[in-house]
């Protein structure tokens, strides 16, 4: 089952021999070829071993905070790491009301997907606007 050449590959890098016989690396094809001269038999990434990233302690510095305890956060780019951190702090932290203010709340969340910063804020419950903060917000009573 070893993806392994005996080929003399002139002008190819370890990687780019590694990479044209389904290994990842030449180091891998290297290792493969040697396994098979040994007759060992062996498979190539036949399994996952699922793991648990540790936890990291984080801070998130919001933007502005306003006299009523509203958190607005201003965002041009939202990235996919901005998503995920948000998200979080909302589930660690309920007590704080996080709102954004985006340049352009119809911008996509990547070139790949149909979901607008405006969508993925409505599916998370989040309040948002564009430019400004909309008046209501600067006079609404703390909870």
């Amino acid at each position: 089952m070893a993806r392994t050449t005996s080929k003399v590959h002139i002008g190819l890098t370890g990687k780019q021999v590694g990479l044209k016989h389904g290994f990842r690396s030449g180091l891998e094809e290297a290792l493969a070829a040697q396994l098979q001269a040994a007759g060992v038999s062996y498979t190539y990434e036949s399994f996952a071993i699922p793991f648990v990233e540790p936890a990291k302690k984080r801070k998130y510095t919001p933007d502005f905070q306003l006299p009523n305890g509203i958190v607005i956060e201003t965002k041009g780019r939202f990235l996919t790491a901005d998503r995920q951190k948000h998200l979080m702090v909302q589930a660690q932290h309920p007590e704080y009301d996080i709102r954004f203010v985006f340049s352009s709340s119809r911008t996509k969340i990547s070139k790949r997907s149909p979901t607008s910063y405006a969508d993925w804020c409505v599916k998370n419950n989040f309040k948002y606007a564009d430019k400004t903060a909309p008046a209501e917000w600067l006079k609404e009573s703390k909870p």
